[in-house]
């Protein structure tokens, strides 16, 4: 089915399992290309979770992957849950615990905080506590729920399905401990970050498997919970921005510090332009390039909820050869064969912030 310009299908005739699901969820269901603050979306009170809630369907994920926004009121406890797809929560505010557990007697307990990220186990019970008793806690989940729930069409299955992916977690101690050293690889195997605020990512231009996105740009990548589902954090200084490029759907980024904007386009059409700051919530649509800058104050952070897991299903919908140059075949576009007026553009908002932008740096070429 042909797309129109902005990333959106056309409308369909029939609404899918997980549209229903959404639909009987009774909660707000935000339908957008762009979120500007996660924050500011309005939840209202969600049977199922017992605390507030609200789905996003992004234009970007193509019904891949999706999204919903939480909040575990002042000392209370969401209602534990259980389910045959995926999942990773990261915590926008607030402080409390989570237990995981197949057996009641066999829970692994531990502490989040704001910008923690974690994953529960596939079909584990978990349950979230708000450790204060006068601010609500928020956070943030991608799922495998539409892709799922449209393959099976059957929420019996997917809710009360009574089997234990021991092969993923067994109620062993420490299995929310934070990893302390990535792989050779440069991927960090860990179900725990205590906050993506402040984790050190790798030095030098990678992106953990020898991807260079481009001047000074600094990456964790993190598989969690045995999941089909990845993530990495990615943070580039002030005064440059990364390469262009493109890959499949459901690479949901999250701005977690700085100012800047990123632009988008697919092939051979007009480039669209998004302003981010913190909180701020997008997924570039499938097979466009983007583009992302900081043309602010201080470094920019990100991290992106995605599909592309390096273990598990890494080359899936089309996120394979993303650091390869286009003219090998690839999907990124290397500094000097970039459209001029790109950097053009760039140079003048750095200019309006009063920030220096080291010329020589981005059309350096890279070693034979």
């Amino acid at each position: 089915m042909a797309k129109t310009e902005s990333g959106r299908r056309p409308a369909r005739a029939m609404k899918t399992t997980y549209e229903k699901w959404q639909e009987g969820e009774k909660i707000p269901v935000l339908k957008a290309f762009f979120v500007d603050d996660v924050m500011k979306v309005g939840l209202e009170p969600w049977e199922r979770m017992g605390g507030k809630g609200a789905f996003i369907d992004l234009a970007g994920s193509e019904n891949t992957n999706g999204v919903y926004l939480c909040e575990v009121p002042p000392g209370k406890a969401l209602k534990p849950q259980r389910h045959l797809y995926e999942e990773m929560i990261y915590v926008l505010s607030g402080r409390g615990g989570a237990s995981v557990w197949y057996e009641e007697g066999r829970k692994q307990t531990f502490e989040w905080q704001a910008g923690s990220l974690f994953s529960p186990p596939l079909n584990a019970w978990v349950q979230l506590f708000n450790g204060s008793g006068s601010e609500s806690a928020r956070f943030l989940a991608v799922t495998t729920a539409p892709l799922v729930m449209n393959l099976f069409h059957n929420l019996d299955f997917l809710f009360n399905l009574d089997y234990r992916f021991t092969d993923r977690f067994n109620g062993e101690e420490g299995y929310f401990n934070q990893a302390a050293d990535p792989s050779p690889e440069g991927w960090w195997r860990t179900n725990f970050v205590s906050n993506l605020g402040t984790f050190q990512p790798r030095t030098g231009e990678g992106q953990g498997d020898g991807i260079n996105r481009g001047v000074g740009v600094q990456t964790a990548v993190f598989s969690l919970a045995e999941s089909t589902l990845g993530a990495h954090i990615s943070q580039w200084p002030i005064g440059t921005y990364k390469k262009a490029h493109r890959h499949g759907p459901g690479a949901n980024i999250i701005l977690l510090r700085g100012r800047g904007y990123s632009l988008l386009w697919p092939e051979g059409k007009a480039r669209q332009r998004i302003d981010w700051h913190p909180g701020s919530l997008f997924v570039p649509p499938p097979q466009w390039f983007h583009q992302h800058f900081n043309a602010g104050s201080e470094p920019v952070r990100f991290v992106a909820l995605r599909w592309g897991d390096k273990f598990y299903m890494g080359g899936v919908f089309g996120h394979e050869g993303v650091g390869t140059d286009v003219k090998e075949g690839g999907n990124q576009i290397e500094y000097e064969d970039q459209d001029p007026e790109i950097h053009k553009l760039f140079a003048r908002e750095c200019a309006k912030s009063g920030v220096h932008v080291e010329e020589e740096e981005f059309w350096r070429r890279r070693d034979p």
